[in-house]
């Protein structure tokens, strides 16, 4: 559960981020990071387009600029897009300019106004300096669609047993995310619409 759901404790490094929306309402808020891709993002982005549903992709700078077209019809078909850095880089492993550095070269190409740091990791001095410029966006449910350790079922189950109200939920557009995904992803949706759920945009 400390990975699927981040405690209280987390949240409160980061106050300013969004980590849920509203409590009180019935809508939850899909992303996807680390792509685009170009044997996932497409496919993705049928599956939102065969429900009507709008999403946030946290892209990668360095795979918009080897995928542009990829890139282009997730904006194309009215989603959104956020900076996950050039290089898909972590926050504690770089000194605060070079991350940041990174950050604004990803930002080259993403033009965008939100922000989600890889893996989570981001120092307090990175977050105060990003936080003038972005929106950041933590999560609430962490699928975990991209684990070895896991199967399409358990990625699904993580979904029914997490989500709730202002949920911001976190997949993967990634190779390494892509068998987990592709069974999980149209199933969750099934389910989240079963339950009431609408689907919103930051």
């Amino acid at each position: 559960m400390l990975i699927e759901q981040p405690p209280a404790l987390l949240r409160f490094l980061y106050p300013r981020a969004l980590w849920r929306m509203d409590k009180t309402v019935k809508a939850v808020y899909l992303t996807f990071d680390d792509g685009p891709i170009p044997r996932v993002t497409p496919w993705v982005l049928d599956v939102l387009d065969k429900y009507g549903i709008r999403a946030t992709f946290f892209m990668v700078g360095d795979n918009v600029r080897k995928h542009p077209e990829e890139y282009r019809m997730v904006v194309e078909r009215g989603h959104r897009v956020g900076n996950h850095t050039f290089n898909h880089i972590r926050g504690f492993e770089y000194s605060s300019d070079n991350y940041l550095a990174n950050t604004d070269k990803a930002n080259d190409y993403l033009h965008t106004d939100l922000f989600r740091p890889p893996h989570g990791h981001l120092g307090w001095g990175q977050y105060r300096t990003l936080r003038k410029k972005y929106r950041i966006v933590m999560w609430d449910l962490v699928t975990r669609d991209y684990s070895k350790r896991m199967n399409g079922m358990q990625v699904l189950e993580n979904v029914k047993k997490y989500a709730r109200n202002g949920s911001i939920i976190t997949f993967h557009d990634s190779l390494k995310s892509e068998q987990n995904l592709k069974y999980a992803l149209p199933r969750a949706i099934e389910w989240l619409l079963s339950q009431g759920y609408e689907f919103k945009v930051f």
